[in-house]
């Protein structure tokens, strides 16, 4: 199967990708007291020039005392931390890349394995950690209202720092999601309810939030995920009814872009049909959608945690699905950590130069 189609144009809004392969954001906690450094700069800098359409940071997270679980996780917010992401654009741009910072809030977690805490508690929802025990405080309507405005102006920020789009993280159980999902969302306001469309309240707001900040013509992404750390085959949306309940009030409310995070891209999200994520938000939305999960790689993303290493995987599968119109953009993460030139091969067919995945690739910024 010819994989041309992959590296056909597209346009989004206001710019124009070369290709369709994104690189997935990635956690990498090399930002010393959240402020990024040059060798962080470098780091995307080389994907832009390895070709990348479309670059997408690692998590960065906003102005809230307990947004971040971890000392080394990059902010988008404070003078230093923004002049260390104008490198990083600036760099970025000067190769002729496009990027969009992820902005995040981590809500209630585990403290780091350092010992590491935050100024505050951890904030979510209700306070809950998976459901399990309290792990933080339940936030008030004034926490939210500060919440939502915090997203909008890490949004503004990266518009005015000369990013091509931003993407908010909805997904994995982080606090979005911590509000979506009903093990962590016990409340009985507006931001609960018993039905998923309810819970989406809190992530409808900070959409809308951040395209009053952007304008219309800023594109904004939103990463989803049905899957829950330790709870890998939960589904969010149970049937395609569920999921057209909550992703077209998303859609309304400004999403451009659905990133919809699987552990693996070829699995079906419902049964009865090979659609996947993407191919069903895209189908029932009609936005665009972006594929990941376990992209050019034998082993999904969990077990590079544990140590397992992955050998590179042909894409012929991807491309059939792309094909087909399944969805728009395609996420690639650890084989794109692991060699910024990985879309270069692919286009030119050097599969026997791919290395795949080392799990010590996780530890180096390279």
């Amino acid at each position: 199967m010819s994989i041309d189609t992959l590296f056909q144009p597209f346009r989004l809004k206001s710019f124009t990708l070369k290709n369709r392969f994104v690189m997935a954001p990635m956690t990498r906690s090399f930002s010393p007291g959240g402020i990024p450094t040059p060798e962080v700069a470098a780091y995307y800098q080389r994907r832009a020039q390895g070709e990348v359409g479309l670059i997408l940071s690692e998590g960065t997270v906003i102005d809230r005392v307990a947004s971040s679980n971890d000392p080394n996780i990059p902010r988008f917010h404070g003078e230093a931390a923004l002049q260390g992401w104008k490198q990083v654009i600036d760099g970025v741009r000067e190769v002729g890349g496009l990027m969009a910072p992820q902005i995040w809030h981590m809500g209630v977690m585990h403290p780091h394995e350092s010992g590491w805490l935050p100024a505050g508690p951890f904030e979510g929802p209700s306070g809950l950690l998976r459901g399990e025990s309290q792990g933080g405080r339940a936030m008030s309507d004034t926490d939210i209202e500060a919440t939502i405005a915090a997203f909008a102006e890490s949004a503004a920020a990266a518009k005015k720092l000369g990013f091509h789009a931003v993407e908010l993280h909805g997904a994995h159980g982080y606090l979005i999601d911590q509000f979506f999902w009903e093990v962590t969302n016990r409340r009985t306001d507006r931001y609960g309810g018993k039905t998923l469309p309810e819970r989406s309240r809190f992530a409808i707001d900070v959409v809308q939030a951040v395209r009053r900040a952007v304008g219309p013509d800023f594109p904004i992404l939103l990463r989803l995920s049905q899957w829950k750390p330790m709870a890998f085959d939960f589904k969010l949306a149970k049937t395609p009814q569920d999921m057209e309940a909550w992703l077209t009030p998303l859609a309304d409310a400004g999403v451009d872009v659905f990133h919809c995070s699987q552990r693996r891209f070829w699995e079906g999200e419902f049964a009865g049909s090979d659609l996947n994520f993407a191919g069903w938000a895209k189908k029932l939305t009609g936005r665009i959608t972006i594929t990941v999960g376990s992209v050019g790689l034998s082993g999904e993303f969990v077990k590079a945690f544990r140590g397992e290493s992955s050998a590179p995987e042909p894409i012929d599968e991807l491309a059939r699905r792309f094909d087909r119109g399944d969805f728009d953009l395609v996420a690639v993460g650890r084989a794109l950590l692991s060699d910024p030139h990985w879309v270069q091969k692919i286009k030119d067919g050097r599969t026997t130069e791919l290395s795949g995945f080392q799990s010590s690739d996780l530890r180096k910024l390279h």
